[in-house]
């Protein structure tokens, strides 16, 4: 019994040395820089960063990870970028105007009350053809000034009474009165019938608004019974595929040297066709007048506030990179996303001037044969 117990206790204390022997042989830094993972389970090239799982993200570089199945969710597109030599532009603050030969005002040239026309009065986008009767005035009177004018009316009517009676006896008596006075009697008959004619249509006349050219009506301020005053504006009418841009430039010197001009609508570019400069100022600009061109006019109205970008003879080396693919980095400066990998995209600050509205000249911060980021580059940008 008592030598079983002495073998216990040795084989007990050898196994504390022994675990005391592998937990320092563990533990020492021989031991330590001598480790190595098994295949499969090192971590490569810690230079390079490495995407957290499958999804898009945001690597430590600031670029970003993006899978093929998610660049064809959100719609990505990109486009190989070339220098080139592109002409100067500059941006100028427009506003639509009417073609003075294709649009006109309506005004009421003495002040009264409206009345419908023939077809009622018109409505803003109702189309309407040079001579058309859009709305009457009836003048207004005073009631001193219309007693005034009944009075007169009635002593021209009974003056004209006494005159058909003298003439009807000098006729009567035609071969014992001479020619002349029957001539003075038929002369004074006359006169006073064109005088009741004139003050009587005058209590009674009303004054046609007629529409000036063939178009539509882009506003109408009439409604029936409304009171209006001399020159005020009661309809305007335009033609809607003759429309004038103008713009203020002021800079003098680039409003003389104009090569061609478009106008922004969106995504959509609106040929300008060039039509002259002012030769005074008006606010310290110049007034630079275009003329629209294009199906897209129907999207332009009269007063509206437009950008026209106006290219000028001088030319910039750069990259003609769409304004869709520009977009802010946290720091606030602008950025394209280029795209260095199948599934990676980093980001590039660049600088650039306006091209036509829908594209901008990068002048620095690209390179030749790169592919910028055309379509979905805010989402990309959104990524963290």
């Amino acid at each position: 019994m008592n030598n079983f117990r002495k073998i216990r206790t040795m084989n007990n204390i050898r196994g504390l040395w022994l675990c005391a022997a592998l937990f320092l042989g563990l533990n020492s830094p021989a031991l330590m820089t001598q480790a190595w993972a098994g295949p499969g389970h090192d971590h490569g090239d810690e230079s390079q960063p490495a995407a957290a799982g499958n999804g898009p993200s945001r690597l430590p570089d600031g670029s970003v990870f993006l899978p093929k199945p998610a660049q064809r969710q959100i719609g990505v597109r990109t486009a190989l970028i070339a220098a080139a030599d592109l002409p100067r532009a500059f941006e100028l603050a427009g506003k639509v105007v009417m073609d003075p030969n294709a649009g006109g005002l309506v005004q009421a040239t003495q002040s009264g009350r409206i009345e419908a026309g023939p077809r009622g009065l018109p409505s803003a986008g109702q189309a309407v053809r040079k001579g058309d009767i859009l709305a009457y005035v009836l003048p207004s009177v005073g009631a001193i000034e219309r007693s005034g004018q009944a009075a007169q009316l009635a002593e021209l009517r009974s003056a004209r009474a006494l005159a058909e009676k003298r003439l009807t006896r000098l006729r009567d008596l035609a071969d014992t009165v001479p020619r002349k006075e029957i001539d003075t009697a038929e002369a004074e008959l006359s006169s006073l019938t064109e005088r009741v004619s004139a003050i009587g249509g005058g209590l009674s006349t009303r004054e046609a608004l007629i529409a000036p050219v063939s178009g539509v009506i882009a506003s109408a301020k009439a409604v029936a019974g409304q009171v209006v005053d001399a020159r005020e504006i009661v309809f305007e009418v335009v033609n809607p595929a003759r429309l004038y841009i103008e713009a203020l430039a002021y800079d003098i010197e680039a409003a003389t040297s104009i090569a061609s001009a478009t106008l922004a609508l969106g995504t959509e570019r609106v040929a300008l066709q060039y039509v002259g400069s002012a030769r005074s100022l008006r606010e310290q600009a110049l007034p630079v007048m275009f003329r629209a061109e294009g199906a897209a006019l129907g999207k332009l109205a009269v007063g509206q506030s437009v950008r026209v970008f106006v290219q000028s003879t001088g030319k910039v080396r750069g990259h003609s990179v769409p304004a869709a693919a520009l977009v802010k980095s946290p720091a606030n400066q602008t950025t394209v996303w280029v795209k260095t990998a199948p599934e990676r995209f980093e980001s590039r600050p660049v600088t650039l001037e306006p091209l036509d509205g829908t594209a901008v000249a990068v002048t620095s911060g690209l390179k030749d044969g790169e592919r910028v980021v055309t379509q979905a580059a805010s989402l990309v940008n959104q990524i963290r």
